[in-house]
């Protein structure tokens, strides 16, 4: 059989020794199938592929399980012929093993996907979630953090550097704040351990504080499928963090009755008029700081003689119009922030040694039950739920917990050695001569 001319057109019916002549030489008809191959007779299963449009690379083909089985191995101006040839016999030792190349191929490519998806969230920081958190996270049982709880996280995590309120020089750094840099997945009881460790030289019960915020935060993280993975829930409650927690005692100061008359002296005389109405009126509705604080206004019903605080409702007290809040400000929030201080002031003119703003609440507490409130009306004024066992899940409504209200309050007064005459004039008060 004559040999075929180096110029001819390459026989694609018979296999042959490959060349680079050959490949360039190789054609497929418009008029027949949308691709042709030329077969290598040193590599079984090398092939040279062509299409119509004149695209050529090297494939391998074979057959598992008697079906076919072709997989591209490139095209041929990136490859030499040995080259191919060497990639067709690896190909042709996976297929004898019985494995496709095509699914070993699929499955390189997974896995390799997969470590990257792992990489990357490995990198994800505390940082980067925290945002996340603060816009959509929330209490148990709650529909949202309560303003002062919500300040506090974002102050615990302040990364500090701006001009204090009060004093001079510049903020530190919240509790927090160091691990916001720390990826999320590296957050574990050693870290936290660490962490605590450092923050507590500074002050043990910030550091304890914000070590129970984080854990809120450990406690979202690991409800998200996003970040489940990533979140170690207990880190926070490892035996090692808890044993060096200051000892949570409960707090239980409050104003004895003989104490009223000389604290209530002391907060009239108060050169601040806002600071001394407002500690009066914590005393006089046993309402929380943050809420009366933010009362406005709009939350004061004159006519009915009520005012809505937060959810709640107590007994009017008259205070002087500024702007829309009662307990107005010239300070950025437009109301009253902090008044420690005046409080502070207040109680060493009285000779009084501790009493915290929230004193004044459970004072309320105590000062109603002396008064001869029953404990759910104080409850309920204060804004707990009724209680199951003392009140069988009774609430009463404002005209029903006003007589009881006037009572506490005119106890108070009484204490302290004030007349109240509402029928004379509303909101007016005297001391007794």
């Amino acid at each position: 059989m004559a040999r075929p001319k180096k110029t001819a057109l390459p026989d694609t019916t018979q296999a042959i020794d490959l060349t680079a002549g050959a490949i360039e030489r190789l054609t497929c008809r418009t008029d027949a199938k949308a691709q042709a191959f030329l077969r290598d007779t040193k590599a079984p299963g090398l092939r040279v592929r062509v299409t119509n449009t004149g695209a050529k690379s090297f494939v391998f083909e074979a057959k598992l399980n008697r079906q076919t089985i072709r997989r591209t191995i490139g095209d041929v101006r990136a490859w030499s012929i040995e080259q191919a040839r060497t990639e067709a016999r690896r190909l042709a030792v996976v297929l004898d093993g019985g494995q496709d190349p095509r699914e070993i191929e699929r499955q390189q490519q997974v896995d390799k996907a997969a470590s990257k998806a792992a990489a990357a969230a490995q990198a994800v920081t505390v940082g980067d979630v925290w945002p996340l958190y603060l816009a959509q996270g929330k209490p148990k049982r709650r529909d949202a953090w309560k303003p002062g709880y919500r300040a506090g996280l974002e102050t615990m995590a302040a990364p500090g550097g701006v001009e204090k309120k009060r004093g001079k020089g510049l903020t530190r750094p919240g509790p927090l704040y160091p691990l916001l840099a720390l990826p999320l997945a590296g957050v574990n009881e050693d870290t936290l351990k660490a962490w605590h460790d450092r923050e507590a030289l500074t002050s043990k019960h910030q550091a304890a504080r914000a070590l129970m915020m984080f854990r809120g935060f450990l406690r979202w993280c690991s409800a998200r499928p996003e970040y489940r993975k990533l979140t170690d829930r207990d880190a926070g409650r490892a035996a090692a963090i808890l044993e060096s927690l200051p000892s949570n005692t409960r707090r239980t100061d409050a104003l004895e009755a003989a104490q009223v008359p000389g604290w209530w002296s002391g907060v009239e005389q108060l050169n601040n008029r806002t600071a001394s109405v407002y500690l009066r009126a914590l005393l006089l509705t046993g309402a929380r700081r943050e809420e009366l604080a933010a009362m406005k206004w709009a939350d004061v019903d004159f006519q009915w003689r009520k005012l809505t605080i937060a959810d709640k409702v107590e007994l009017l007290a008259t205070l002087p119009r500024v702007n829309e809040f009662v307990f107005a400000s010239t300070g950025k929030a437009g109301r009253i922030a902090d008044t420690r201080a005046s409080h502070a002031s207040a109680l060493k003119s009285a000779a009084i040694e501790a009493l915290t703003i929230h004193g004044l609440r459970r004072s309320f507490s105590l000062l109603g039950e002396a008064a001869g409130a029953p404990a759910g009306a104080i409850a309920q004024v204060m804004g707990h739920k009724p209680s199951a066992t003392a009140e069988g899940y009774r609430p009463r409504s404002v005209d029903a917990l006003r007589p009881f209200l006037e009572r506490i309050e005119a106890f108070i007064l009484e204490q302290a050695g004030v007349k109240f005459d509402a029928a004379a004039e509303p909101g007016k008060l005297r001391v007794v001569a």
